[in-house]
């Protein structure tokens, strides 16, 4: 299977150290406006360089692009990719509105190509436990469940997730992964309660959801953080709590050399203890999919979702009133 890259930044290195590791993947293409992003990118990975995305869908041969650029430029550049007849696994989030998200689903399902958003938080084996877990019963009913992602301002080093327009913010960028991750868990959200507060490098959002099961959920997401990046997740039921912190120590620890980009000038990307990245597992399952033609694990449904209620936290946030879900669908919308 042959793979082009737009997007020579921390992520796209991140997808092509994935498909190196991936019998029968071929990055034949990588494409990016930073001619040393692009130069470096082509050296590590063998594949030919390509200033325009256009010439590179034309000529590269290329059945699948990874589209890992900024949050704003997702829905255009996954939509010349399926109309080029091209399987698209873009980055979160999946876009930065509903209307763009609708019609990169559509014009992928009308060019028969298929659509792959990258919440990449469901392949972390430690919430992927949770997960199991709470399907399973262990926990009993779900009644309260704590989470948290905190980090400094990924705009130090890459200035547009400071403009709005551009990332969505720090609950469209960071918190909607926590939205993702506890609506695969706990099933479709009632209603929505969002507050943030955004003053000079600090953007901290926190969020109360009220799922149709009766379970309540507390977020927080925080970028400015004078620490280092943090994940926590907690979830209480009648029959027991489960908790995961990456502050804390694990049972087992991997050691590996450092990542290429480590101080460079890319956002830090979360990492789990296990050996295998959850982007290395992320990237294969979306390839066995096309090369079996099955669900992810993830579907561009369930990334529309976790858009939905993050600008259900950013309005609710900004008007000081609960938005409201009837059966996981936002009432006034019908």
């Amino acid at each position: 299977m042959k793979v082009a890259i737009v997007g020579c930044g921390g992520l796209g290195n991140v997808h092509a150290g994935c498909y190196a590791k991936i019998p029968g993947v071929t990055i034949v293409g990588v494409c990016d406006i930073d001619s040393n992003h692009l130069r470096k990118m082509a050296e590590r990975t063998g594949a030919k360089p390509y200033e325009s995305f256009d010439d590179m869908l034309e000529q590269s041969g290329c059945d699948v692009v990874s589209v890992t650029l900024p949050s704003h430029l997702h829905m255009p550049y996954s939509i010349k990719a399926a109309k080029a007849g091209k399987h698209v696994i873009c980055e979160k989030p999946i876009a930065l509105n509903l209307q763009d998200a609708a019609e990169m689903i559509r014009v992928c399902e009308q060019n028969s190509v298929r659509l792959f958003v990258g919440h990449v938080v469901r392949f972390f084996p430690e919430y992927v436990q949770m997960k199991t877990k709470i399907a399973q019963g262990a926990l009993g009913r779900i009644g309260v469940a704590h989470l948290k992602r905190i980090g400094s301002h990924p705009g130090d080093r890459r200035p547009w997730f400071k403009e709005e327009d551009k990332s969505g913010g720090v609950v469209i960028d960071l918190m909607v992964h926590d939205l993702d991750f506890l609506r695969w868990s706990l099933g479709e959200v009632r209603s929505v309660y969002g507050l943030r507060k955004l003053e000079g490098n600090v953007d901290y959002a926190s969020a109360t959801l009220i799922f149709e099961s009766g379970a309540v959920a507390n977020i927080e997401a925080h970028w400015g953080y004078p620490g280092p990046f943090t994940t926590a997740a907690e979830f209480a039921g009648s029959g027991g709590v489960i908790r995961s912190d990456s502050s804390k120590s694990v049972s087992l620890q991997v050691r590996k050399a450092s990542a290429d980009n480590a101080g460079g000038p890319f956002v830090e990307v979360p990492q789990s203890p296990g050996y295998h990245s959850p982007f290395e597992l992320e990237i294969k399952h979306f390839i066995e999919c096309i090369r079996e033609n099955r669900q992810p694990i993830v579907t561009a449904h369930d990334a529309y979702k976790a858009l939905e209620i993050g600008l259900a936290v950013v309005e609710s946030s900004r008007t000081g009133k609960a938005i409201l879900f009837d059966n996981g669908v936002r009432e006034g919308s019908r």
